[in-house]
């Protein structure tokens, strides 16, 4: 039974409907979830996490190629279906809760010290009006992972994957780029899902580098910079500093800029990881 029938086939025998709460759209295509799991690069030494994974339709392979599959699902309308589908598979674990308050740390970290698995993966077709928040949990807690491969919206994917100062770059991509190497593994058609949502997608990959790109002693410090300087739109980040915490006043950062030989006028989008590695530096030893 293709992807296609067999969501149709479960939403009619448990009368299920997509939650818009949720951000629900089921992925119906058999290439797409053949091609996420591909670019994983998921096996049996592997342990997967797999955040909102609705119908079960991407979890279905992740069990049969992973060694190991925790799924964690809010939707306690999902649980029955996916305690229905895959409670008899001993390579499987299903928790109710938002990922957002799980301890995934410890889960991780649990699950490979007692087992036979090398390394923890998170595979996923993220819930899209939380997309942010999760990949900033995986990234900042600092997990034992050595990849995330997830589906996003399209312009979300662009920003997450581009290069720090490019013309998608928002504040989340130098988050990435300090944590990750980053790219656009598929794209996916909103003809992918039932319903089909308004948006097209794409799936990226991060692999997780083994120590951040920068060495930082305050990474608080650093991502406040960062966060300032795209808090007012379309503001030169000379404005946007000035009306931060972090300077006094306008004159400040000018000098500042003029000191680091960056251009006064330009934008904060503009700046590369290394350009506010610099400011950073100039604010320690400054401030």
């Amino acid at each position: 039974m293709n992807a296609l029938s067999e969501t149709k086939f479960i939403m009619k025998k448990y009368n299920i409907t997509a939650n818009k709460r949720f951000g629900q759209n089921f992925l119906i295509d058999d290439d797409v979830i053949s091609g996420i799991i591909e670019n994983a690069e998921v096996s049996k030494e592997d342990l997967i996490i797999e955040i909102g994974p609705g119908l079960g339709t991407l979890t279905a392979e992740l069990i049969q190629n992973a060694g190991k599959v925790i799924s964690i699902e809010l939707d306690t309308n999902m649980i029955k279906i996916l305690n229905d589908r895959f409670s008899l598979y001993n390579n499987f674990e299903l928790i109710n809760e938002d990922v957002l308050k799980v301890d995934l740390k410890n889960l991780i970290n649990s699950n490979l010290e007692n087992s036979n698995l090398k390394r923890a993966k998170v595979v996923a077709n993220l819930p899209y009006y939380i997309t942010t928040p999760i990949i900033m949990k995986l990234l900042e807690e600092k997990l034992d992972l050595d990849s995330i491969t997830v589906m996003v919206q399209k312009e979300v994917a662009l920003r997450l994957t581009s290069e720090p100062g490019g013309k998608e770059t928002g504040a989340i991509t130098y988050s990435i780029n300090y944590f990750a190497d980053s790219k656009i593994v598929l794209d996916v058609p909103n003809t992918s899902f039932i319903p089909a949502p308004e948006v097209n997608s794409a799936v990226i990959k991060l692999s997780i580098l083994n120590e951040p790109r920068l060495k930082l002693e305050n990474e608080e410090l650093f991502f406040s910079i960062i966060k300032s300087a795209f808090l007012l739109k379309r503001k030169t980040l000379v404005n946007a500093l000035a009306n931060s915490n972090l300077f006094s006043n306008k004159t400040e950062v000018i000098e500042m800029l003029t000191n680091l030989n960056i251009d006064t006028n330009i934008r904060g989008e503009k700046l590369t990881l290394n350009d506010y590695y610099e400011i950073y530096k100039y604010i320690l030893n400054n401030k």
